[in-house]
């Protein structure tokens, strides 16, 4: 492991491999420790890179003053960590809120992204607008984020994640979690705890915007995600002009950890297609 100063943070990474250069971006109450395995197998053959996001464990966690945490100030640290590493054009291989990183870093600087691997990115405030997503929004907000959020702001970090973490893996996962797995989200709480205070946490994107994304992108559901996932990811293959859809069986949310070795051959399948030469930067 070393550590990236990058965007005005020192942000811990760890690199292995040689080759094209694939960075790995994980989601809320996460860190790079979850891409362990991944990062093993792809380094095969890619320049592999996972890092843990500002706030993450083990970088600093938010103190008073500290910018408040959305996907815009996480997406202006990748790009800084991708020019810092010189990976451009990376692949991201994302999970979750980091695909709402990484979706929103492609439309503002295209010419750092080669392609997308977006694992249920939680573009809940699209929701209300499509087709059965009302109820679906309303129920993360009433059962998850506020519960979350109250929790929280009252001091109780492990109830907040637990409230979190059973709307969006299900009830009880988190007892069912190895004490590894329960270490680490954990030690992510206080990330948590920054994310549902902030105002302005999703990313400004539209169908509309993303339509103008060039780069080719793979959306994974898992197939026992909650249906909410479902519906946003049908959503952003509908928007986005290059997308592929996948569903990894028996698995959840976390779909990289929930099933491995199918992810990993879907992913590596993925980045390895021929595509068609339409854009400068497209494979070989």
């Amino acid at each position: 492991m070393h550590v990236i100063e990058a965007n005005g943070t020192r942000l811990a990474c760890v690199e292995a491999g040689r080759g094209e250069p694939l960075v790995f971006v994980h989601g809320s109450l996460e860190d790079l420790r979850i891409w362990r395995r991944q990062v093993e197998l792809f380094a095969a053959d890619h320049r592999a890179v996972a890092y843990s996001r500002r706030y993450h464990h083990p970088n600093a966690a938010p103190a008073a003053g500290d910018p408040v945490y959305t996907a815009g100030l996480h997406a202006a640290d990748l790009a800084a960590l991708i020019e810092a590493l010189d990976l451009a054009p990376a692949h991201l291989v994302c999970s979750s809120f980091g695909g709402c990183v990484a979706l929103l870093l492609a439309a503002q600087r295209p010419e750092l992204v080669r392609s997308l691997v977006l694992a249920e990115p939680p573009l809940i405030h699209w929701l209300p607008d499509l087709p059965g997503g009302a109820p679906l929004a309303a129920d993360f907000l009433t059962h998850a984020w506020a519960p979350a959020q109250r929790a929280f702001l009252q001091g109780d970090l492990e109830q907040g994640v637990r409230c979190f973490h059973a709307a969006v893996m299900g009830r009880g996962t988190f007892d069912r979690l190895s004490p590894a797995g329960r270490r680490m989200i954990l030690d992510n709480a206080a990330e948590m705890r920054a994310e549902t205070q902030a105002e302005d946490f999703f990313p400004p994107l539209t169908c509309q915007g993303l339509a103008a994304l060039d780069r080719p992108a793979l959306l994974l559901n898992g197939e026992l995600s909650p249906r909410l996932f479902h519906v946003i990811n049908a959503e952003l293959a509908r928007c986005l002009p290059r997308a592929a859809q996948a569903v990894i069986p028996h698995a959840s949310h976390v779909i990289h950890a929930g099933n491995p070795a199918v992810y990993h051959a879907a992913v590596r399948e993925f980045l390895t297609r021929k595509w068609d030469a339409d854009t400068a930067d497209a494979p070989d």
